[in-house]
C-alpha cells in the first residue's frame, strides 16, 4: 500500500471497532494484524486454541483480543458480539471470515460434516451480520465485510461440493443483503478470493484435486487479501476480488468449462 493509502486507513480506522471471525490463522489473522497496526480496536475470535495461543505469544501487548468461540453456537457468536458492543459502544466493521471443510468427495464426507461445513461458513456469517447491522444503524454506520470465494462461482473439482455451496450462499446474501441497505449508511462487501497460499485451509487440498486454472493463475496470499479489504474499507466496493486476475479465470473457466 501506498503512504496515502496508509494514511486513509488510519484515518478511517484509529479507533474504530472491529470484529474479525476466525481470526487466529491465515487470512483472518492476517487481517486483523493489518487493522490494528492502522489504529483499529481489533476483536477477534477463534475456534482453536492452539491458534489462540500463538496469537496471543506473538501479538504485540494490546495490539488485538482473541476470544475462543465457536461460531456455529450461535448463542455464543451473539454473545461475544454484545460484550464487545457493550464495552465500547459501538461496532464498526465486521470481517466475516470464519470457515470449515474437508477436502473430500461428496460420498467420502460425512453428514456432520456437510452440516458443519454450511453452519460455520453461511449460518454463522448470517447470524453474525443480522446481530451487528442494528448496531451499525444505530451507531450511524458501519462495513460489514463477507468472505467469499473464487470456488462459490466456478464449480470445478477441487473444493468439497458443501464448501463450494456455501460460499455460493454467502456471496448471493452479501449481494442482496447490499441492495437492502443501499440508502442506509452500512456498506456491505463481498470479498472473492482465488487460492490463498500459505494457509492451513488450503494447505490440505491436494495437488490431485486442484484444477488446471490453478497453474495458469498463482495463488494470492493473506497479506494480499487483508490489503484488498483495507482498500475497500477507505473507499467501499461491493465486490474486491483478490487477486485482481479472479474475474479472468471466471470468463475462462465459462469459456473451457473442464480445462
Amino acid at each position: 500500500m501506498t503512504s496515502r493509502q496508509n494514511k486513509a486507513l488510519r484515518d478511517r480506522l484509529t479507533g474504530a471497532v472491529c470484529l474479525v471471525t476466525g481470526g487466529a490463522q491465515g487470512i483472518g489473522r492476517a487481517v486483523a494484524r493489518l487493522l490494528a497496526a492502522h489504529g483499529a480496536i481489533v476483536h477477534v475470535c477463534d475456534i482453536s486454541r492452539s491458534d489462540i495461543e500463538a496469537v496471543r505469544s506473538t501479538a504485540s501487548p494490546g495490539s488485538f483480543h482473541v476470544e475462543q468461540v465457536d461460531v456455529t453456537d450461535r448463542q455464543a457468536l451473539e454473545g461475544w458480539i454484545s460484550a464487545v458492543h457493550s464495552r465500547h459502544g459501538r461496532v464498526d466493521v465486521l470481517v466475516n471470515n470464519a470457515a470449515y471443510s474437508r477436502w473430500v468427495d461428496d460420498a467420502d464426507m460425512s453428514d456432520d460434516d456437510i452440516e458443519r461445513t454450511m453452519r460455520t461458513s453461511f449460518d454463522a456469517m448470517v447470524h453474525a451480520t443480522r446481530a451487528v447491522v442494528p448496531l451499525m444503524l444505530a451507531g450511524g454506520g458501519g462495513h460489514v465485510i463477507t468472505m467469499g470465494s473464487l470456488a462459490g462461482n466456478v464449480y470445478v473439482r477441487g473444493p468439497a461440493a458443501a464448501y463450494a455451496a456455501a460460499k455460493a450462499a454467502a456471496e448471493a446474501y452479501s449481494q442482496i443483503l447490499r441492495l437492502e441497505l443501499a440508502r442506509t449508511p452500512v456498506e456491505v462487501t463481498l470479498v472473492r478470493p482465488g487460492a490463498v497460499a500459505g494457509t492451513d485451509f488450503f494447505r490440505h487440498v491436494s495437488s490431485r484435486r486442484m484444477s488446471r486454472l490453478s497453474d495458469l493463475f498463482p495463488a494470492a496470499t493473506p497479506e494480499q487479501v487483508a490489503r484488498g479489504i483495507a482498500r475497500s474499507l477507505v473507499r467501499p466496493r461491493p465486490v474486491v476480488n483478490v487477486p485482481a486476475y479472479v474475474p479472468y479465470v471466471a470468463a475462462f473457466h465459462a469459456l473451457a468449462p473442464e480445462g
